[in-house]
């Protein structure tokens, strides 16, 4: 297990050089407000290199909170180490401003983890759907009786001096032992500074974590950063009864470094979760070579070497090699009249659930 690095504002910052600036220019000249972005080809230096699928595991690296909240009686503190458990993912990004790959349709990511106690957790993805792109996950850890299935469906618009990237969808978080079940949705994403200013990461809007089983909602509210007030990464959040709206915690904080909830009954403030000095628990990826050829890590390895050699000109051209790949399949499915059916989840009334093999 390891220490997370110290996070501070500036490790969401990113000046960009003159070349990279005017590529975006030139791309941003073709653009209308409010346009849609998934159609747009973003240039290989704005990537992460890794896939979006695996980037949705980095909510699945503080397990021991999760494993932990199971524990817990009081059905009020086991919903607020819930809520920990979520708000503990946002901190793990990369530095700057950083898209992952879009997956394409039928991609996979697998891996798991394995705890101190020697129990396990496994995790599988899918690229579900191209137009519009969905992504489907599940998670388990069948030791300790916790499942998270969801699925996730990006989508960028053309803002002016900023990307706005809304993440429609969410995720459901079922605890067998206790009975319950986390229904989890999840704030914008804005890249901000993109023609001019500071290149700059942001997270904003309403995210929720709801459990009907013990009538609690929490709703967090991430802050972006006013024009001339306020600081980048706030949150306040309010954990209530959903029955009757009654305000029982307010949460506080930045969800880079510290958080911090505040009891209404007592009017005590304690720490939540600081991000600075929680343990980590690195997941486990098969070998590029000992993966199949849709797997993400193998699919994309061409780009990534060439994104950390900073051979842009490769990355671009082995990225393109992917993209067009997948345009041969779909015409081929068009010209065979086939459909395209995913291996591992089945989509009911539009929500994507695992399939696994019996």
């Amino acid at each position: 297990m390891g220490k997370h690095p110290h996070n501070h504002d500036h490790d969401n910052e990113e000046v960009l050089d003159d070349e990279p600036r005017n590529i975006i220019l030139g791309m941003i000249g073709q653009l209308r407000r409010d346009m849609d972005l998934s159609k747009v080809t973003f240039p290989t230096f704005v990537l992460e290199p890794r896939s979006f699928l695996e980037r949705v595991t980095d909510f699945m690296t503080h397990p021991d909170i999760m494993i932990g909240a199971i524990g817990i009686k009081d059905p009020e503190q086991r919903f607020i180490e819930m809520v920990k458990y979520y708000l503990s993912g946002w901190h793990i990004r990369p530095k700057g401003v950083k898209k992952p790959y879009n997956p394409v349709l039928g991609e996979i990511f697998r891996c798991q983890w394995k705890f101190p106690d020697q129990t396990e957790a496994f995790y599988i993805a899918e690229q579900v759907s191209h137009h519009p792109p969905i992504s489907a996950y599940f998670y388990a850890c069948p030791e300790h009786g916790i499942y998270i299935s969801g699925d996730l469906c990006p989508k960028s618009r053309f803002l002016g001096n900023s990307v706005a990237m809304i993440l429609e969808g969410g995720s459901d978080l079922t605890a067998v032992g206790v009975n319950e079940v986390y229904h989890i949705t999840y704030p914008n994403m804005y890249a901000r500074g993109i023609l001019f200013g500071t290149m700059m990461l942001e997270l904003g809007e309403m995210a929720t974590v709801q459990c009907p089983q013990s009538n609690l909602v929490c709703e967090v509210e991430f802050k972006t950063k006013g024009f001339f007030s306020g600081s980048y990464n706030a949150i306040a959040g309010k954990i209530k009864r959903i029955s009757n709206g009654e305000v029982l915690y307010e949460i506080s904080g930045h969800w880079t470094s510290t958080m911090y909830i505040k009891s209404k009954a007592t009017g005590k403030t304690t720490l939540l979760f600081d991000a600075d000095n929680a343990s980590m628990i690195p997941k486990i990826v098969a070998p590029e070579s000992e993966q199949a050829a849709m797997e993400s890590r193998r699919l994309w390895s061409k780009v990534t070497e060439a994104m950390r050699a900073k051979d842009l000109d490769t990355a671009t051209t082995e990225k393109s090699k992917i993209e067009e790949m997948q345009r041969e399949q779909r015409k081929e499915r068009e010209h065979e009249g086939v459909e395209w059916v995913s291996h591992f989840f089945t989509c009911h009334d539009g929500k994507w659930d695992v399939r696994l093999k019996k």
